[in-house]
């Protein structure tokens, strides 16, 4: 016969095993988790690339059992600072853009022209020496659009007339449904008794978001009209849709479907991971240096943008500049992520931007938000100072080159 002494025994011995094996579990569970990169991978990397480059992106977050990022004590070389006067160096990429006369683009359909012509090569989602991270990561996955820059508005583009049409008819039927609402809300409004002061409230609010929808409706369809009854303008938004379905349809021997929410992702992620030969050549020296000192890929997480994109980043990052010419949509401009580097590295990576900016290669700036901002001078030395003070006499804008 077992006694109580024995079955309690057992007893402890059995939770004992089951405390273990969930123990052994959750750290299992923990080790798997920490294999994971913080940062995902790009949404347009080919399947065969995604697991080779988490480990790259593991290398750029590896612990380094010591302060990094904005908490490394270190000492920012003056070319990286700008203190003196912060205009001019927005001031000398504008000169530069205005001295070569770029065609800077307005929205997706924008960059397509360049890609086509060579004037912009695309960078793979990891390469030999660097690795994009968080390139494109802020783009949508709505419905591609057309970027009108003078009105900061932005328009769908439709793949047939039936599209458009089925888009009227929700915005039509959407009105109809929250004009209702409203009066709805309006005679509740009337019936509530006046000393209720709360439900008065509730009321009054949900008619003001109510109206604010509509009002957001109407507008949506008056941008629409203006365009899409526009011969002139429709003709344009045709034209820019056909142009980006065919890049869609074979990519550099892929695919995407632009009805599917995740496809059209990628395909725009894809087309902001490019930069202009000259810049990518820089980089390609900083990023050489940066892996033989230090064995890890360097951290690139902007390249080119376009007007409509910078917009939309300027929402929710200050340092997304809304001038008339940002530096990034040149397609001259990328961004370095020093987060995650040490003392060690980040001295190292400024010294090297140091140098190129002496040697008149690049104009470059340690942000706050753990960035090095690098403009590359295409021709290889800064543009003239007459230029220069033309163009910050002008407010470090100009004018642009009209669009063709």
């Amino acid at each position: 016969m077992i006694s109580s002494g024995n079955i309690f025994v057992i007893a402890t011995r059995k939770w004992a095993r089951v405390l273990l094996l969930l123990t052994l579990a959750l750290a299992a569970g923990c080790r798997r988790e920490r294999q994971e990169a913080v940062m995902p991978a790009p949404v347009s990397a080919p399947p065969a690339m995604i697991d080779p480059w988490q480990q790259a992106a593991l290398k750029v977050e590896e612990d380094r059992g010591e302060p990094v990022g904005r908490q490394a004590k270190v000492e920012v070389p003056a070319q990286l600072k700008h203190a003196g006067d912060p205009r001019r160096f927005l001031g000398v990429q504008v000169a530069a853009w205005r001295e070569l006369q770029l065609q800077t683009p307005h929205d997706f359909a924008d960059l397509i022209p360049p890609i086509r012509k060579g004037e912009l090569v695309e960078l793979p989602a990891l390469g030999q020496n660097y690795i994009l991270y968080g390139v494109g990561y802020n783009a949508t996955d709505e419905p591609l659009t057309h970027y009108d820059k003078a009105a900061g508005k932005s328009v769908t583009l439709y793949a047939s007339d039936a599209e458009l049409e089925q888009e009227r008819t929700q915005i039509a039927d959407s009105l109809k449904l929250l004009e209702e609402t409203v009066a709805n809300l309006k005679n509740e409004l009337k019936a509530a008794p006046k000393r209720d002061r709360v439900l008065r409230a509730k009321f009054l609010s949900e008619v003001a978001e109510n109206e604010r929808a509509a009002k957001s409706l109407r507008e949506r369809r008056k941008l629409l009209d203006s365009f899409y009854r526009n011969d002139k303008a429709r003709r344009l938004l045709v034209a820019e849709y056909d142009m980006i379905s065919t890049l869609a349809r074979d990519f550099g021997g892929r695919a995407y479907d632009l009805q599917d929410a995740a496809a059209r992702k990628a395909f725009k992620v894809r087309l902001l991971s490019y930069l202009r030969p000259a810049a990518l050549k820089v980089l390609e020296e900083i990023a050489q240096t940066y892996r033989d000192k230090f064995g890890r890929p360097l951290a690139v997480t902007s390249l080119v943008r376009t007007d409509e994109y910078q917009r939309q980043l300027r929402e929710t990052n200050q340092n997304a500049t809304l001038i008339e010419v940002p530096p990034h949509t040149t397609g001259l401009a990328f961004d370095l992520y020093y987060r995650y580097m040490n003392a060690a590295e980040q001295t190292f990576i400024m010294s090297e931007l140091g140098r190129l900016s002496d040697d008149g290669r690049i104009e470059v700036l340690r942000e706050n938000r753990d960035h090095y901002h690098v403009f590359v001078f295409a021709d290889g030395r800064r543009p003239g100072e007459d230029l220069i003070k033309q163009t910050l006499k002008g407010g470090a804008t100009a004018p642009r080159p009209k669009r063709k």
